[in-house]
C-alpha cells in the first residue's frame, strides 16, 4: 500500500485530523514485510576542504563537568521580540562559531542572518510538496505538504574556515520501506562560499529512510566533541493503518529510528556502540520520530520524542541503548509497557500531547532563572515547554508554579525531571529553540505548515523571535 497523502488522509478520517498532533499510530496489527537493508557506511570521498576536528570536550564552551540543576522553580513571566518575519516554514537554526546564523525552511531554503540582512545561501531539491500557507489560508497541512522537505542544518566546527553547511533533506527515490513512497532522507553539506552552492552539494548520507507524511525525524547538530549527530525517525515503518508493520526502529542494521553519531565525512566514530549485527554509525536505537537533540554541560546528550497519541519523551541517551519503540506488541510508551523489559527508560513520558520538536539544554543567563534547564518548544501544545532535569538522588527540583514532577518507579531509574510551560497560545506552533554565541535564546514558529490552531498564522508568520524577561 502506498503511504502517499491521500491514503494516509483516509487513514487519519477514522480518528479525526486533530489526532495527528503527535503524528499517532493505530494500534491493529497487520503482516509485517521484509526490512530493507541498510544504506552502505559510506565517506566522502576527496573533500575540497579538511573535514576534520578535534575531538576533545575541554575546549567546548558550554563545558562544565561540575554543573548543577537549578532547585527553585523558573520564573515563567518572559516576552518575546521578532528579529526576522515572514520565514517559510522555518524548520532549525544553526550559529556558526564566527556568529553567523543559518535558518532552514522547509520549503528548500537555506538562508544566512548577518547585519540584519537574509541571504539565500543554498536551496537543496526538496520534494515538491513543501509549501507554506500565507496567512488567511485555509487549506490545512495536506495541501501544504505534511512534513517533508528541507529540516536539520548545522555549520561546520570549523566554519568559515571550512565553509560548509551540513542539511538534511526529503527527496524522491525507490521506497525506503517496502510498500511506502518512494521518498528517502539525504545528508548532504553545501559549500555557502561558492558562486554555484547547488553544484558544491556534496552527499555524506543518503537513503535513510523517509516518508512523504511523517515520521521523518531529522534533527542535526554538531555536539560537545565536534562528533556529526542526527536524529531518524520510523518513516512511518510502524503505522498498520498505512499497511507498514516493520521492526526498522528494532533492527540494529537500518537506519530509521535511531540517533546517529558521525564524524563529519560520514564515517563511524571508533568510539560508538559496537551493536550486535548493528550500523556502527548507530548510536542509540529504538525511537519513534526524535525531532530534538542537545546536551548537558558535561556533554550528556538529551533527546526529546513524538509520542503515539501523547506519550511524548525526555530521554537522556546512553551508547547502544534501545529506547523501545517498534512493532506493536513489542514496544514500550507506557508503564505497563516498559515494566519487564530491558529498554531504556523515559526521563519524561507524558500524559498529554507535547509534539516536542526541537530543544536546547540552556545555560547562558539571558533568561536568568533558565540557566541549566532543557527548554523545548511545542508544536501540537503550542508553548514552551521548560524541564529541569536533576539526578533522582540529589535534591529535588521544585514543583512550584504549576511545575508537573516525573519520578515514577519505572521511569529513569538516574534522572528525574519537573516539567513548566509558558507563552502557550502566544506564539503558535513552536518548532525550534536555540541558544545564540551571546547567551540569547531564540525561537522559530511553524505557524504556515497548515497545523495551527487558533488565530494562527498571523501576519507576519513566520518568525524568529528573541525570547527575554518581561
Amino acid at each position: 500500500m502506498r503511504c502517499n497523502r491521500r491514503s494516509f488522509l483516509a487513514a487519519a478520517g477514522l480518528a479525526g485530523v486533530a489526532g495527528l498532533a503527535g503524528c499517532t499510530s493505530p494500534d491493529e496489527p497487520r503482516d509485517a514485510t521484509t526490512a530493507p537493508d541498510a544504506p552502505p557506511v559510506t565517506t566522502v570521498d576527496d573533500p575540497d576542504y579538511d573535514l576534520g576536528v578535534g575531538h576533545d570536550i575541554e575546549t567546548w564552551g558550554e563545558y562544565d563537568p561540575d554543573w548543577s540543576h537549578p532547585v527553585e522553580a523558573p520564573n515563567l513571566d518572559v516576552t518575546t521580540e521578532t528579529v526576522i518575519e515572514g520565514l517559510e516554514i522555518p524548520w532549525d537554526l544553526s550559529f556558526a562559531p564566527n556568529g553567523d546564523l543559518f535558518i532552514s525552511e522547509r520549503v528548500g531554503r537555506i538562508a544566512r542572518y548577518d547585519s540584519d540582512e537574509l541571504e539565500t545561501v543554498a536551496t537543496p531539491e526538496v520534494i515538491d510538496h513543501a509549501e507554506a500557507i500565507a496567512p488567511g489560508e485555509e487549506g490545512g497541512w495536506w495541501a501544504a505538504g505534511s512534513e517533508g522537505g528541507l529540516m536539520g542544518i548545522a555549520a561546520h566546527p570549523n566554519y568559515p574556515d571550512v565553509p560548509l553547511v551540513y542539511a538534511i533533506y526529503t527527496r524522491e527515490d525507490e521506497p525506503a520501506v517496502p510498500g511506502g513512497d518512494p521518498y528517502v532522507n539525504r545528508l548532504s553539506y553545501f559549500d555557502v562560499s561558492a558562486d554555484d552552492t547547488a553544484a558544491s552539494e556534496t552527499v555524506v548520507v543518503d537513503d535513510i529512510p523517509g516518508n512523504e507524511i511523517i515520521h521523518n525525524g531529522a534533527r542535526i547538530t554538531f555536539g560537545p566533541e565536534n562528533y556529526l549527530w542526527v536524529t531518524t525517525g520510523d518513516a512511518a515503518s510502524v503505522n498498520p493503518d498505512l499497511g507498514t508493520n516493520q521492526p526498522l526502529p528494532q533492527d540494529p542494521a537500518s537506519l530509521a529510528g535511531k540517533v546517529l553519531r558521525m564524524e563529519p565525512d560520514g564515517s563511524a566514530p571508533e568510539s560508538n556502540p559496537d551493536i550486535a549485527g548493528g550500523d556502527p554509525r548507530v548510536f542509540t536505537m529504538g525511537h519513534r520520530n526524535p525531532q530534538g537533540i542537545t546536551f548537558m554541560p558535561d556533554g550528556t546528550p538529551v533527546e526529546t520524542e513524538h509520542g503515539p497519541s501523547a506519550h511524548d519523551e525526555v530521554n537522556v541517551l546512553n551508547a547502544g541503548e534501545n529506547y523501545g519503540w517498534g512493532p506493536e506488541g513489542e514496544r514500550a510508551r507506557t508503564a505497563e509497557t516498559y515494566r519487564g523489559t530491558d529498554y531504556a527508560r523515559p526521563v519524561v513520558n507524558t500524559d498529554e500531547t507535547w509534539a516536542p520538536p526541537g530543544a536546547v539544554f540552556y545555560t547562558a543567563d539571558a533568561v536568568p532563572s533558565w540557566q541549566n534547564r532543557l527548554v523545548v518548544g511545542g508544536l501540537r501544545s503550542q508553548r514552551i515547554n521548560l524541564v529541569t532535569i536533576y539526578p533522582t538522588d540529589g535534591e529535588p527540583a521544585s514543583a512550584a508554579n504549576g511545575g508537573t514532577r516525573f519520578d515514577a518507579d519505572w521511569m529513569n531509574p538516574n534522572y528525574s525531571a519537573v516539567h513548566h510551560t509558558t507563552l502557550e497560545d502566544e506564539l503558535g506552533r513552536i518548532r525550534h529553540v536555540e541558544q545564540g554565541p551571546d547567551g540569547t535564546l531564540y525561537a522559530i514558529t511553524s505557524n504556515r505548515d497548515g497545523r495551527a490552531q487558533g488565530d494562527f498564522p498571523r501576519e507576519g508568520d513566520d518568525r524568529l523571535v528573541r525570547i527575554k524577561p518581561a
